[in-house]
C-alpha cells in the first residue's frame, strides 16, 4: 500500500478510487447518451492527486517505476507491485531518502492480496 502525508492536515493518507471514471460525449447537433465507465491506471490516479500530498507525485511515480509497477487493486486501492522483497526494500529506502516521512509503502505479502 502507498501512503503519503496530506498537504492540508499532515496526516497519513492514501489514494483510493471511490467511483469509476466516466467519459462521455457532447455533440453540437444531437444528444449522445453513451457513457463509458472505466478504472484509472495507477499512475493516472496518482497524477490526479498532485497538490494534495506534500510529496511530488511525479517524482514518486518515477521512483515506483524503478522498482515495480503501480496498480489499482480490485478497482479501489493504489498499490505498487514488485517482483521481490528485495526490490520492495530498495523502494522503501529510496522513498525515505527522497521524501523522508512524506511518502512510504506498507508491504503486504502477495498471498494477502490474492
Amino acid at each position: 500500500m502507498l501512503w503519503f502525508k496530506c498537504a492540508a492536515m499532515h496526516d497519513p493518507v492514501r489514494p483510493v478510487i471511490k467511483k469509476q471514471a466516466q467519459v462521455g460525449w457532447e455533440a453540437k447537433n444531437r444528444q449522445v447518451d453513451l457513457v463509458i465507465e472505466g478504472p484509472l491506471k495507477g499512475d493516472e490516479l496518482l497524477k490526479r492527486m498532485s497538490g494534495w500530498f506534500t510529496a511530488d507525485v511525479y517524482t514518486a511515480i518515477e521512483i515506483f517505476k524503478l522498482y515495480g509497477k503501480l496498480k489499482v487493486l480490485d478497482d479501489v486501492d493504489l498499490v505498487v507491485e514488485t517482483q521481490s522483497l528485495e526490490e520492495m526494500e530498495l523502494l522503501s529506502k529510496k522513498l525515505a531518502d527522497v521524501f523522508q516521512d512524506e511518502a512510504w509503502i506498507e508491504a503486504m505479502p502477495k498471498k494477502r492480496l490474492e
